[in-house]
């Protein structure tokens, strides 16, 4: 199955298409999603950089770790993705979907920083984001060390 997605920014100054192989999404409860999206949570999915195609400008990057950076809409703020350096996958928001109802939520990440009042037990798939090979081989990359050691902004 391939799904072809479009999507952007809230003031239409960033446009974007994808192309997935499903449309599993999935909750990101750090603490680094829980600002840059001003939510208790973000939602994402995940696809080879290479699917990705800007059509309309491009997003103006913050460095969110030492790990990783955010890509954003520099006019209007809307998140659209995050990316682990040197990775060949990058995560879009799904609210930044032209039709965010084609994707169906598959698991939750960084349980260890969810705000349980904010929960309701989904039955979903839950990890810890040590679970993540992504984060894992990121870290490598870093030193081994873990942002929130060094930084105090946490892991993505």
């Amino acid at each position: 199955m391939s799904i072809e997605l479009t999507g952007g920014c809230q003031c239409g100054a960033i446009r974007y298409r994808a192309r997935v192989a499903s449309n599993a999404a999935y909750y990101c409860h750090c603490r680094m999603c829980q600002r840059a999206f001003g939510n208790v949570f973000a939602t994402f999915f995940n696809v080879p950089a290479s699917n990705v195609a800007w059509e309309r400008g491009e997003p103006k990057l913050f460095r969110s770790s030492k790990l990783a950076h955010r890509g954003f809409c520099a006019e209007c703020g809307t998140p659209l993705s995050f990316q682990y350096d040197g990775a060949e996958r990058i995560d879009l928001s799904v609210g930044s979907l032209d039709d965010p109802r084609v994707m169906r939520p598959a698991f939750h990440l960084c349980v260890e920083s969810r705000l349980d009042a904010f929960h309701t037990p989904d039955g979903l798939p839950e990890h810890a984001i040590e679970e993540s090979a992504d984060y894992q081989r990121s870290l490598a990359a870093a030193g081994g060390v873990p942002p929130a050691a060094t930084s105090g902004r946490g892991a993505c």
